[in-house]
This record gives C-alpha cells, sequence and structure tokens, in this order.
C-alpha cells in the first residue's frame, strides 16, 4: 500500500526555482532519506503540514491529496522537529501520561520508555535531561500519536552514540510494524546509516543515491582476489578555490567524499574542492593508507578511531577529531577492511 506519493511537487520562488518537479513514492514498512539544504527541508515540512502549497503538483498521504486534508487527517502524519518543544519542569513520565492521553493510545508508558531507554530517567524532569536523552522524549510522542508516516528532522543531529543506535534501532521496529519513515536531513552520513533508501534533492533536481545496490556491484569477500597496484610517488594532492590552487600532504587528508558531483577533501574540518574523480584519488592515495569505504567516500584509515556496528548491513567509522566525524562503511567493504587487519 502506498503511504506517501509526492507527484510532479514543485517550489519556485518568483523566478527562483527552489526544486524542479519531483516524484517520490513510499509503501508500508520503508524508510526514506531525502538529503536537501535547510530551506529546502523546510519547505517540505511546511507543505507535510499544510501550512504551504507546491508551485505545482501535490503530496498524497494514504492516497488522499494533502491539499484537500481537514484537520483530522493530518493524524496520518506524525512530524518530530529538530526544534520541537518540550515541558521543561515534567517528568518524563508526566510528559509521556500527557501524550498518551492526547492521542488516546494504546501504548503503555512502560513499553515507550522501553523502547527509547528511558526507565532510570523516568522521574527526571525533562529540564535535567541530556539533548540526546530529550531528543528521546520527542520522539515518543511520536510514538504514542502512532501515525501511518513517520516524518523526522535532522533525527540524530548532535545525538550522543547511545541514542543514535536506539533510532537505528527503533526504526527497524518500525518498519517491521508497517509503518513508513521519511527522514528529512541534510547530513549524508546520516541518510545512508538510518534510510533504505536515499534521494538528494536540489535545484537541479531528485537523484537516488545508491547505498545498498552498490553491494550487488562488488566482488564478494570470497572472490576478492587481491591485486598488486604500483606505488603512485607524488608529495602533495592539490585543491582549487577560484583561481587559487593548494596543495596538501596526504596525511593531512581526514577523508574525501563526492556530494552533488563535486569531490571535497576534508582537512580538520574543512572541505576543499578536489581537481580529481574520486576513483583517480582512490589510487593516488591507497599507498597512503586510504580505504575506499563506500561508493562516496575514501577515508585515511589512520584517523579512524572506532568501527560501529549498527545492524547487519549498517556499520559507520568514527574518526579521531574533535566533531568524532562518521563516515559510513559499506557491508562489503566492512568485510574488506576486516580483512585488511587481521580480523575474522
Amino acid at each position: 500500500m502506498s503511504v506517501l506519493k509526492i507527484e510532479a511537487l514543485e517550489k519556485q520562488n518568483e523566478d527562483t526555482v527552489i526544486f524542479p518537479a519531483f516524484g517520490l513514492e513510499m509503501s508500508e514498512g520503508q524508510a526514506v532519506a531525502l538529503h536537501s539544504n535547510t530551506n529546502i527541508r523546510n519547505i517540505l515540512l511546511r507543505m507535510l503540514n499544510g501550512d504551504m502549497k507546491g508551485s505545482s503538483g501535490d503530496i498524497h498521504v494514504l492516497n488522499k491529496p494533502i491539499s484537500t486534508f481537514t484537520k483530522p487527517d493530518y493524524t496520518c502524519i506524525g512530524v518530530s522537529y529538530l526544534d520541537d518543544g518540550l515541558y521543561p519542569r515534567l517528568t518524563v513520565k508526566d510528559v509521556f501520561t500527557f501524550y498518551r492521553s492526547l492521542y488516546n493510545s494504546s501504548r503503555t508508558i512502560s513499553d515507550v520508555l522501553h523502547m527509547l531507554q528511558l526507565e532510570s530517567k523516568h522521574k527526571v524532569r525533562v529540564q535535567h535531561l541530556s539533548y540526546s536523552e530529550q531528543r528521546r522524549v520527542q520522539a515518543g510522542r511520536l510514538l504514542f500519536q502512532d501515525p501511518a508516516l513517520f516524518v523526522w528532522e535532522e533525527a540524530d543531529q548532535n545525538v550522543d552514540m547511545e541514542t543514535k543506535r536506539i533510532f537505528i534501532k527503533l526504526i527497524q521496529e518500525l518498519k517491521q510494524t508497517g509503518k513508513s519513515i521519511l527522514l528529512l536531513t541534510s547530513n549524508m552520513e546520516s541518510a545512508i546509516t538510518m534510510a533504505d533508501h536515499v534521494y538528494r534533492l536540489d535545484e537541479t533536481g531528485c537523484r537516488s543515491i545508491e547505498t545498498e545496490k552498490e553491494e550487488l556491484l562488488e566482488p564478494a569477500e570470497e572472490d576478492f582476489i587481491e591485486e598488486i597496484k604500483p606505488v603512485v610517488q607524488f608529495d602533495k594532492v592539490p585543491t582549487k578555490i577560484d583561481d587559487k590552487i593548494i596543495l596538501f600532504d596526504p596525511t593531512e587528508i581526514d577523508f574525501v567524499e563526492t556530494s552533488a558531483g563535486q569531490v571535497l577533501i576534508h582537512i580538520k574540518g574543512e572541505g576543499f574542492p578536489g581537481v580529481f574523480t574520486l576513483t583517480e584519488l582512490e589510487s593516488r592515495l591507497q599507498p597512503f593508507g586510504f580505504f575506499r569505504c563506500h561508493r562516496s567516500y575514501i577515508v585515511n584509515l589512520q584517523k579512524v578511531r572506532e568501527v560501529i556496528t549498527w545492524t547487519r548491513n549498517s556499520y559507520t567509522l568514527i574518526l579521531d577529531d574533535k566533531k568524532k566525524t562518521e563516515i559510513p562503511l559499506s557491508k562489503s567493504k566492512m568485510a574488506e577492511l576486516k580483512a585488511m587487519i587481521g580480523m575474522k
């Protein structure tokens, strides 16, 4: 059954195209991430709650156009905003009691506390919770609402590892019950890690980002034949900003990614446009300890501190920097990485 269907939706602001007409459809039990900038994300959220209409096209939820929704119809859409307000003086249990009564929910408070790992915090006032714990309380509201379509704005932005793991597990559980989850984010790593399907939406259109499909194009671990590649001897990696060419030592580079067709070389939290393709950089950087961990990422293994397993098919590399930068690691590359470091 179709839960969300976007048909030829377009948004313009006078002569400026915010995003051209695009289509997207979600069925029951799917988690889809839409990667975009903050402006587009805010526009989509306003469209989903009925505060804004597209220049053309429409959004259908449960086969009904949002443009025809009455107030009761919106209960089938549950939105968790990044800056959702909470009642700071209430305890977690009091907040959940309020939400359960508001939505006349059949879910028990103890079940939701368990799903969000907040049992030990049920008597704590919201204002005394950490930011990550408050984000979990926000998620509780959606669980009591129990909509057909869950919409999360920047679900894991600035949360700790425990909370991210809880959210990923929660998404898996919701999918198993037939719920659909739409993740709106500007973080590609989050999109790849948390969703089954990823799309990028910008002023040029909506494009699918390869995630699971890439595994079919890569050799299985047992079919991998080691290839001895010649060492490319060079000292610097060039980047270009305006008319200037800036040269960096390979050891300075944290990771390289490709985004919207542009290769970015990340050094100490700053991204510099590259002059080579990702494949060319993979060949040039391999002798310096770099690893193609994902179709869209190359990482300096000397900068990797942790390898996190979220689910059986979802992994993340954590870099040893102040931001604890997270880089996606594809399933087949996990097997290759284990072989490289001597793990079975």
